[in-house]
This record gives structure tokens, sequence and C-alpha cells, in this order.
């Protein structure tokens, strides 16, 4: 993964990093919250979206609650914005039957709303888990075929695929982020590899939003950790994203604290640590 300075032209040189109204999805959740204030310094109004009101508005923020799964409601969220920024659905592994409304359905709701109402631009928060199930001693590209590791992870790459299909046949462009795990510092020793620091998620948002002519793209969502699985270099060579922050603070503590598991253990073996061993629920 390339982290070094870029020796071409910024991609966001010159352009304008502001436009009217930005709808945020999954306001309420652990990254919306961090999203919320970060966002309103790129639009006049964000939309902030969830399953309930948002409380404790920042100046230039609008709540408007819906369900992803309702279609009606969807095409009422997204008419008069100007970009998606699409965080909302379930953000862990659960049964089909609860992952299928909001990531599944409330994906295509969301693309089908932007169709009718002229959106050009969604940052889709897709997860690292399409990848999951390659190995932790293997080097994974956007371009290398989705290996998901539950349903979830058939969540997200489903929608990487109509974000695809959106570009292809309507022209709306994406940029999906395989967001790898964002905290304020990492949790274990997996996240010393996969941890995003927050700066570097705003970062990586705002040239996702802003940065022209991007097509459709799949980027991971990481910073410049000592250790990678992920070949990142298509993120900074199309939007100019160069990471700023690292785990590295947080080594010493993690692996004197927190032995290695067995390398048979499936969490140690495979990108997608415990989510590959998640369910089967209630069976």
């Amino acid at each position: 993964m390339t982290t070094e300075t870029l020796t071409t032209a910024d991609p966001l040189s010159g352009v304008g990093t502001r436009c009217g109204r930005i709808l945020l999805t999954g306001a309420a959740g652990n990254l919306g919250r961090v999203l919320r204030e970060r966002l309103t310094r790129y639009c006049d109004v964000l939309r902030s979206s969830d399953l309930g009101p948002i409380a404790d508005l920042h100046e230039g923020e609008e709540s408007m609650p819906c369900d992803l799964g309702d279609a009606a409601a969807v095409d009422a969220l997204v008419r008069g914005c100007d970009a998606i920024v699409h965080f909302g659905g379930v953000s862990v592994e659960r049964p089909f039957e609860e992952i299928l409304p909001a990531n599944i359905q409330g994906t295509y709701n969301l693309y089908e709303a932007a169709r009718r109402h002229g959106v050009r631009r969604i940052v889709f928060a897709s997860s690292n888990h399409v990848t999951g199930f390659y190995r932790q001693d293997e080097v994974v590209s956007p371009e290398d075929p989705p290996r998901p590791d539950g349903y979830y992870g058939v969540s997200k790459a489903f929608g990487e695929q109509l974000a695809r299909f959106y570009f292809d046949r309507y022209g709306i462009e994406s940029v999906c982020v395989r967001i790898g795990s964002s905290f304020p510092e990492p949790k274990d020793r997996r996240m010393l590899t996969t941890w995003l620091g927050y700066d570097d998620l705003e970062q990586l948002v705002r040239r996702a939003m802003f940065v022209p002519e991007v097509g459709c793209l799949i980027v991971y969502g990481v910073s410049a950790n000592r250790d990678w699985w992920w070949d990142n270099d298509a993120a900074a060579a199309r939007i100019g994203y160069v990471p700023a922050q690292t785990s590295e603070p947080w080594r010493a503590r993690i692996e004197n604290e927190q032995p290695p598991l067995p390398e048979t253990d499936p969490v140690r073996r495979y990108q997608g640590g415990g989510f590959v061993i998640v369910g089967p629920f209630g069976d």
C-alpha cells in the first residue's frame, strides 16, 4: 500500500469542496456520529438521517428520519440533495432476514431515488468484509473477486455491484469505501492492520465526494499502518488519498496485553477476523 507523498498533482487542487446539501444516512451510527460535525464543513446543509430523529443538531444540520426499506420515504429523503454519503444499514453480521431490508433493498431504494432526483455522486460505505475470506498472508486488490465472510459482506458486495450498474447505465458516480476498522484507537492485533483513524476517514470521504470523474471506484478505508492486506494504490492515484494516521502508537501495548492467537484459529487465518465464524443464529 502506498503511503508516500503523491508525486502527481492533487486531484482536488483547484476543485471546489463544498456543495448545497449532503445527505448522510446512518447518522446515528458509530461512524455517522463522527461524520456529522465534520461534513457540515463541506455543505450549506447536512441532511442527517437514521431510523429515528437526530438530537443535538449542529449548525447547518437538519434531521430527516427514514427507514431505508421504505422506497417512498427514501425518495423523499433524497429529494433536494446534491451528494449522498451512505453509511446507513446493519453494520454487523446478522441473519440474512435482518440484512435484507436496509442493506440490500435499502441500497437499491437509495440508488433509484438518486437516479430520479439527478444526484450524480454517492459515497458508499462498503466493508473489508467483502473480501473477508482471503487469508491474512494475502494482499488483496479491488480487482480481485469478492470473497464475503458473511451475509453482511454479501450485502456490501451487492452494493458495490449496484453502484457499478448505476454508473454504467445511468452515469451516477460512486466511490465504494471498503472500511477497515474505524474507532478512536485499534482494539486488538487484527486492528493494528485494519485500523482507520477518524481524520483519515474524513479525508477519504471528502475526496470521494469532490474529486471529479471518479466513475465507479472501489478503495479501502485504512490508515498508514505498518502491515497491510489491501493494495490501496488506486485510492492514492485516483482520488489523492494519502493517510496521515497509523496504528503504531498502540502496537506495543496491544502486543504486550494480547498474546497471538494460534495459527489454526480462523480469526487469525482470515482477513475478516471474527466475522468468519459468526452464526448460525439460533439454529
